[in-house]
């Protein structure tokens, strides 16, 4: 991570950077290059404007199809970058298509890889939506969590200085193998994501027209329903002191800690990139706060708490898209 000449540097674009170019890699055989680029271009403006119209855009698509004959210039902006997703999907599959026809028989793997086998089902429209849904879904989110852990560990100096404190004792090169049972790390990692969860609302589902028992309740059908892990992990009686941010409360983690705990949802629906944003989470904090040890909130910058003020239409991001830390 390269800082400016005073020491400073904006760790949420370079988060959002990094996160882009990993999904870009691992899904479509190469990275979109935000890192080398290391400014915000046309991409990632698109991203952070139909984020914050995602609700709208999943329950009300009609209007996504309407939108660009409103003569509305925000409308007509916003229905530009939906197309302009369009299109950067369909370029990132379509370059892996041609890696792959480069070396049909021994393709580079990606997280795509097996979508172009016949017997995968997929049509090309398939694909292009789930490649939509991965540029968007593998990137703002853990660029957010890493954020959120980067400005909470940075602020504290205790928690801090003991996370890099263990995180000292891993020999070169790093690896996730050895990061992966490291406690510190892994504690600071589940109370960001208890505290500052990416998806922090729940997804409504229906109740099926015969109705549903649940908990002792009876659901009528063609209800609404929803959990949100806002509310479920700032429960007084299973987290207490739950604003409080404090990596070790998952020390002695109890069955209800476990069960309230849904960054990444549940059930058959659960987040499909669990284990990869875990891997994420845990190279980025050991290789920032190596490299790092004393970072810190900046006070060289008009950086205010109402900066990192969290912000939910679809995705949570800071209220202020930005979070300036200094060495």
């Amino acid at each position: 991570m390269d800082l400016t000449a005073h020491g400073v540097t904006d760790v949420f674009k370079w988060w959002l950077f990094m996160a882009t170019d990993i999904i870009g890699e691992l899904t479509f055989g190469d990275s979109f290059r935000m890192l080398e680029i290391g400014k915000k271009n046309q991409y990632s403006l698109d991203m952070e404007r139909l984020i914050s119209l995602q609700p709208y855009r999943m329950k009300y698509p009609f209007l996504v199809k309407i939108a660009r004959y409103v003569p509305l210039p925000a409308i007509k902006d916003t229905a530009k970058a939906e197309g302009r997703l369009q299109t950067y999907a369909m370029q990132s599959v379509d370059r892996y298509k041609k890696l792959i026809s480069q070396n049909p028989s021994n393709p580079k793997q990606t997280l795509f890889t097996k979508l172009f086998d016949e017997k995968s089902g997929m049509s090309y429209s398939d694909i292009i939506q789930e490649a939509r849904g991965y540029i968007v879904a593998g990137s703002d989110t853990t660029a957010v969590t890493l954020t959120y852990l980067t400005y909470s560990v940075c602020r504290d100096n205790r928690v801090r200085e003991k996370l890099v404190a263990e995180l000292a004792t891993i020999p070169e090169p790093v690896t996730d193998k050895s990061l992966r049972d490291l406690p510190y790390l892994n504690q600071v990692i589940n109370e960001t994501l208890r505290l500052y969860t990416a998806v922090p609302f729940g997804l409504p589902r229906l109740v099926p027209p015969e109705g549903a028992q649940f908990n002792g309740y009876h659901v009528p059908g063609g209800a609404t329903v929803s959990t949100q892990a806002y509310s479920l992990h700032r429960d007084h009686a299973i987290f207490p002191d739950p604003d409080n941010f404090n990596p070790e409360r998952w020390v002695n983690t109890t069955k209800e800690m476990k069960d309230a705990s849904l960054p990444f949802g549940g059930g058959s629906r659960i987040c499909l990139g669990i284990h990869l944003a875990r891997m994420e989470l845990r190279l980025a904090t050991a290789l920032f706060f190596r490299a790092l040890p004393n970072a810190r909130p900046s006070a060289k910058e008009d950086m205010t708490a109402n900066d990192m003020e969290m912000q939910s239409f679809f995705l949570m991001a800071p209220q202020g898209h930005r979070c300036i830390i200094e060495t």
